[in-house]
């Protein structure tokens, strides 16, 4: 195989063999010398003033056209003119080579970059026998610059007529083949950056989760909130139910935590007076990896003084619709073969209901924990000798009603005993003020009217104490600096976190939360 042969190669046959993938580094290591060698050396260019982007030239070129169409009427050479006078415009490009059609002594390439691609006409007679002879040594992967002016082709393609062409960086290794992309899921996630150049529409994906968390931030603003951090490192991760990941301080000498939850330093700043305030943050569960999981994910919570969980609902339900409208141009979401619709009003269930609804166990009628754990084992559901009613409660909860739960739903009134942080429903006191958004089956927020009561949160804390004790790792432990706060007076407030991760696979029509992790964890090669 010859170098020729090889440089210009349809990109499947490059990766296909790894002798002719080392062979292709060689030969492009050697062009790196000889371009050295020649005062040439890429790497030493250090910018490019380009003037326009691929999709900001198409669109240029898109309105120009037109203009001249509608002046010219009839009069074609009115309208030869004014394509020709488009062509007085010098525009410069930068992106990177993505494929190359030899015809001799005209080339057409395409370059992308950031917003799009655009096709590229060099010609010897326009840059030179010499430069010709130059960039007919460039590769498939090179980033380069262009200058020229724009037209459109026979085809009708909109294109960059080259009058100057620059390589800008060398490309040392050839990308994935050319026609069906990077295909492996393990590649692709451990190898983001050749996803991102050689798969567009992931590119596109990562964009609209920028675009999500800057409408969210837009929103949260105009309604009065502000965005705080509170600390990542912490001696108590509480906040949720998960198991930490512990470190060591060295200047300290103390273990600490990777914190779990953003809640209980939001709590704080309510009891310091900021009555409304949010943070977007990382936050690390000890946890598998799976489809919805990852064990470093996006969260956001908020908390907002002198409002309950229907407040909650209110301020979700508004805000996922304005999310959606903005980004996606519509509330009327495809999602894998559903139609999510959020326009219509969310459905609201409380959890009794759903599991009566989809398990027909009225959990109203079972009296005690031993009532529960006879009716779930004619149910076939498992649970553990530490579980109460309530716990058994969520666990029919799970087993029956999630996967049916497709459209916007709010479930609501959750057991006490999986909600420590929550306040009671005063003519319920088994349950509390607390709801989970589901859609599509999935979590996607969860919500309290937080409580505020200190002597009722450390009774919570001391049953917490007693899981953790028992076996139930993902306990929370009793915080003395938080119940201090409390006792210093919290008002009424109303609390929520949302798993960004899951908001963005939705908007995305993702189906796993890797494909919208820049770099999710991944399991070590070796």
């Amino acid at each position: 195989m010859t170098e020729e042969i090889l440089t210009n190669a349809p990109l499947d046959e490059e990766v296909e063999d790894l002798a002719a993938v080392n062979e292709l580094k060689r030969i492009r290591l050697e062009k790196l010398d000889a371009l050295k060698a020649e005062g040439r050396n890429p790497f030493e260019i250090t910018k490019y003033d380009f003037n326009t982007t691929n999709a900001q030239l198409r669109e240029y070129y898109e309105a120009e056209e037109a203009r001249v169409i509608a002046e010219a009427g009839e009069d074609q050479d009115a309208l030869n003119a004014g394509l020709e006078k488009i062509k007085e415009g010098v525009w410069r490009i930068a992106g990177r080579v993505m494929s190359w059609r030899d015809m001799g002594k005209a080339n057409f390439i395409d370059v992308r970059d950031t917003s799009d691609r655009m096709q590229v006409y060099v010609r010897m007679n326009d840059i030179g026998e010499e430069e010709f002879k130059e960039f007919k040594k460039w590769d498939i992967g090179d980033i380069i610059g262009v200058e020229g002016f724009v037209f459109r082709t026979r085809k009708g393609e909109i294109s960059l007529h080259a009058k100057k062409v620059t390589l800008l960086s060398k490309s040392l290794a050839p990308l994935p083949e050319k026609w069906h992309g990077l295909k492996d899921r393990d590649t692709r996630y451990r190898q983001r950056y050749t996803d991102l150049i050689v798969n567009p529409e992931v590119k596109k994906t990562f964009i609209a989760r920028s675009k999500i968390i800057a409408s969210i931030r837009r929103y949260l603003d105009n309604q009065g909130f502000i965005e705080v951090e509170t600390p990542m490192l912490v001696s108590n991760a509480g906040g949720a139910a998960a198991r930490p990941f512990e470190t060591h301080y060295n200047a300290l000498n103390e273990d600490v935590k990777l914190r779990i939850s953003l809640e209980l330093y939001l709590k704080r700043l309510i009891v310091g007076g900021l009555d409304r305030v949010y943070e977007i943050g990382r936050v690390f569960r000890n946890e598998g990896v799976d489809t919805r999981h990852n064990p470093e994910f996006t969260l956001m919570e908020l908390y907002q003084a002198y409002t309950d969980y229907y407040g909650m609902m209110e301020l979700t339900e508004n805000m996922f619709r304005h999310v959606a409208q903005e980004v996606c141009g519509t509330t009327v979401i495809p999602y894998n073969e559903a139609v999510i619709d959020l326009g219509k009003p969310f459905e609201r269930l409380t959890m009794i209901e759903a599991v009566k609804k989809y398990a027909g166990v009225d959990f109203d009628e079972v009296k005690d924990t031993e009532e529960a754990k006879k009716i779930a084992d004619e149910k076939g559901v498992h649970y553990e000798a530490r579980h109460t009613k309530g716990d058994i409660l969520n666990l029919f909860f799970e087993e029956f009603v999630e996967e049916h739960l497709i459209q916007p739903t709010f479930v609501m009134d959750h057991p006490v005993e999986i909600s420590p942080l929550t306040k009671r429903k005063p003519d319920k006191p088994d349950y509390v003020e607390r709801f989970e958004l589901f859609i599509y089956g999935r979590e996607m927020c969860n919500a309290y009217s937080e409580l505020n009561d200190p002597i009722d949160q450390r009774e919570r804390f001391e049953e917490q104490e007693k899981q953790f004790a028992s076996g139930n790792d993902e306990a929370n432990h009793t915080d003395e600096d938080f119940l201090h706060a409390l006792e210093l007076g919290m008002p009424p407030t109303g609390g929520i976190g949302y798993g960004i991760d899951r908001l963005v696979m939705l908007l995305t029509n993702s189906p796993a939360i890797r494909d919208v992790l820049l770099f999710p964890t991944m399991k070590p090669l070796d």
